[in-house]
């Protein structure tokens, strides 16, 4: 199935129903590994709202719930620079953190983000992913220990993520195609 978002082609790259699936296992992976402590999820907007709100509903321990905001991208490419647009709402001081985001591409928005956590002096940080760009990948990251897909350096839109804020609403999640490979 193919779609198009602001004069920009995308295909079908994961399903509702595997992105559901794989939530689901990341939820009981977290309920064990955080038994017995209260951690705080810490979604990254607007991007991981719909990964976080379905990842919640897996959860069954003790947690609180908090948002930060940083912005990037512009189009399907990254500025370079960071933009604070929101910052933390709470003391993250001696907390299990987990780090919700949608993606993880080059690293360097994430690296900002750990920065600024850690400033916290939290228990304990890690990083849950509903995607990750394996290759893109600038720096290795000890944190990054939940990860839904390892997906290739394709653009993708869709189940929260955007172009040009558009396509946060569709349910899967498609990949940007070339117009040379449309038929």
């Amino acid at each position: 199935m193919r779609i198009e978002i602001d004069e920009k082609n995308f295909e079908l790259m994961l399903e509702l129903d595997q992105i559901e699936k794989r939530i689901r296992l990341l939820g009981i992976q977290l309920n064990v590994d955080f038994e017995n402590r209260t951690p705080v999820f810490v979604g990254v907007l607007n991007g991981s709202f719909i990964f976080l709100a379905d990842l919640m509903k897996e959860i069954n321990i003790a947690s609180e719930v908090t948002f930060v905001k940083v912005s990037s991208y512009k189009g399907d490419k990254s500025s370079g620079k960071i933009k604070e647009e929101l910052g933390l709402q709470m003391s993250l001081k001696d907390r299990d953190v987990i780090l919700v985001e949608d993606i993880v591409d080059s690293g360097k928005t994430l690296r900002y983000l750990l920065d600024m956590m850690y400033k916290e002096k939290p228990a304990s940080i890690n990083v849950c992913t509903l995607l990750m760009k394996p290759k893109s990948l600038k720096t290795k990251f000890d944190e990054i220990c939940y990860v839904g897909f390892e997906i290739p350096d394709d653009f993708v839109v869709g189940f929260g993520l955007d172009y040009n804020g558009l396509g946060r609403n569709l349910n899967d999640i498609y990949r940007a195609v070339s117009t040379t490979e449309i038929k």
